[in-house]
């Protein structure tokens, strides 16, 4: 099962964390920009290719220390489909670095078109006699709040194709208790959620006591967290809000397990913008990432007595 791949990596690297890879054009050293801009035109095309550059720097840094990496959709459709374009070798030359990919897209919807962004994200496009990736993600962000109808059609994905997916459960931006913390019948929305979660999750069981259907779970909600972890025993959490959101490595502590499973937790500006943070030459931007992401594993693993283990 996918999430089986991925705790294996957690347990290699001794590292339950993700790189964030949401990049803007003030992150990227000037030096990229003016080269891409150069041979490309300062316009979409140009911009996409120097979001390459900087993505595959940060990726070498980055492959033996950080099992996975997460890169949101948004700030690569924004540049057209140039941006996709980049988007698409960013996956590609994570994989061939060994790596894990979470896309973080929020994909939402039901029947063949749910189905349509698995195939998309998960699967593969048949075209005539052929079938090939489209993006070749491992993991996948949804959106459950249509119910088991936007859930369904993804579930063969995990089971025949090694995939899982993230549903949005408690989510670490600030207003999301106007809905997320309402009460139904006496529980949460949140807690309704998880309850699914682990529903949907026993369609597809892994080795190692993580279904292929995760959570996501904030870090800026540590009493929420650790009350999810406890309800959810069966449900890998993605964790966002550490770092910039506020969040810190004690406020995720709840979201793992025993053995230091269960949970990865993500940083995107924080890897992204170490270099301009330290203050560091530009051309150094990829080793300051790399400072930040073994900083960022030390904050975290400092407070698991017996390491990471199966």
């Amino acid at each position: 099962m996918s999430f089986d791949r991925l705790i294996h990596k957690i347990v290699e690297t001794q590292n339950p964390t993700v790189a964030g890879l949401d990049p803007k054009l003030e992150y990227i050293p000037n030096y990229i920009l003016e080269k891409n801009f150069k041979e490309y035109g300062c316009n979409l095309r140009g911009a996409s290719r120097a979001i390459l550059e900087y993505n595959e720097a940060l990726i070498d840094a980055l492959c033996d220390i950080v099992p996975a990496v997460k890169p949101q959709c948004a700030y690569y459709e924004m540049f057209s489909y140039y941006g996709m374009k980049t988007l698409c070798k960013t996956i590609e030359y994570t994989k061939s670095k060994g790596m894990y990919v979470i896309i973080d897209g929020k994909r939402n919807d039901i029947g063949t078109t749910m189905e349509a962004y698995a195939v998309a994200h998960l699967g593969a496009t048949k075209v005539l006699d052929d079938e090939m990736e489209a993006f070749g993600g491992d993991a996948l962000t949804v959106n459950g709040y249509l119910g088991t109808d936007g859930i369904a059609p993804l579930i063969p994905y995990c089971n025949e194709r090694d995939k899982g997916i993230f549903v949005l459960c408690k989510t670490s931006n600030k207003s999301s208790g106007e809905l997320q913390d309402k009460l139904v019948d006496g529980k949460p929305v949140y807690r309704i959620m998880g309850d699914m979660c682990e529903n949907w999750g026993k369609a597809a069981m892994g080795s190692l006591g993580y279904s292929a259907v995760g959570a996501v779970v904030g870090a800026t909600y540590p009493e929420q967290l650790a009350e999810l972890r406890s309800a959810m025993p069966h449900t890998f959490f993605l964790v966002p809000g550490y770092g910039a959101q506020g969040g810190g490595a004690k406020d995720v502590m709840g979201a793992f397990d025993a053995k230091g499973l269960g949970a990865i937790v993500n940083s995107s500006r924080g890897i992204l913008c170490a270099w301009q943070k330290e203050g560091c030459d530009e051309r150094d931007f990829a080793q300051a990432a790399r400072r930040e992401a073994l900083r960022m594993k030390q904050d975290i693993t400092q407070h698991f007595e017996n390491g990471i283990h199966l």
